[in-house]
């Protein structure tokens, strides 16, 4: 499939921010014969695939569904495989990603997260902070419903102590009080493997997303689908409801 051009010969712009659920792993490595941690460690090359692939294409926000509040209920070694990978990753990736010109969020329940990782993530945070080619925000320990739970128990007790009135929250207002605040709702979401589901990724911020769902597995994910993707929400007309 050809990319469209715009009137006058060139590419439209890529979406602003990209979200990818990145869904696969454990099936790669059983269709291969391999423990399901192989796949995972595959899963990292794609991540950093996924990120070189997003500064070329000049998008400016990638957001990675990592790990949900759900999968803590996986097998303890396979949790512990994942916790080790990402420990691989935060020490070895995080140099490359600030050579890059990206900054990294995390989202999501740290509290949960063992406190050598937690110190990571805070490290890789400050060291990226200032840096604007591409944010790059992984959901990790992260639920949606948790997420905006959270935002409306903080604003119930603003309002219970007087220091917000409940007729001045807007979405806006509630907006500034989830995990994203600062990041433009995502413009396209994808979601690798076949699998058709949202998996209770951003379901706030994606209320006007287009999604995209690809049947390759996530260490299978190039350039050239996330390309495709891409092209694809070119061809797409955004209604916004009007």
């Amino acid at each position: 499939m050809e990319p469209i051009l715009t009137e006058t010969g060139s590419c439209p712009p890529p979406p602003v921010h990209v979200g990818i659920i990145m869904d696969g792993n454990g099936r790669w490595a059983q269709a291969k014969g391999l423990p399901r941690v192989a796949g995972h460690r595959q899963g990292a090359e794609s991540v950093r695939r996924a990120v070189s692939a997003s500064v070329e294409l000049g998008i400016r926000y990638l957001t990675l569904f990592g790990f949900s509040n759900e999968n803590w209920k996986r097998p303890q070694s396979e949790v512990s495989a994942l916790m080790g990978l990402l420990r691989l990753y935060l020490r070895q990736e995080i140099a490359e990603l600030d050579r890059q010109g990206v900054r990294i969020r995390f989202i999501g329940d740290r509290e949960k997260l063992a406190s050598d990782i937690g110190a990571l993530i805070e490290g890789a945070e400050d060291k990226t902070r200032n840096n604007d080619t591409l944010t790059l925000t992984i959901a990790l320990s992260y639920g949606a419903r948790q997420e905006i739970t959270a935002a409306a128990r903080k604003l119930a007790r603003l309002a219970a102590d007087g220091k917000i009135d409940p007729e001045a929250i807007t979405e806006e207002v509630f907006e500034d009080y989830l995990e994203t605040a600062g990041i433009p709702d995502p413009d396209l979401i994808i979601r690798t493997s076949g699998e058709q589901r949202i998996s209770n990724f951003l379901l706030w911020q994606l209320a006007y997303a287009e999604l995209f769902f690809v049947d390759t597995y996530w260490p299978d994910f190039s350039k050239q689908n996330l390309e495709e993707a891409v092209d694809e929400f070119n061809r797409r007309e955004r209604r916004y409801g009007a």
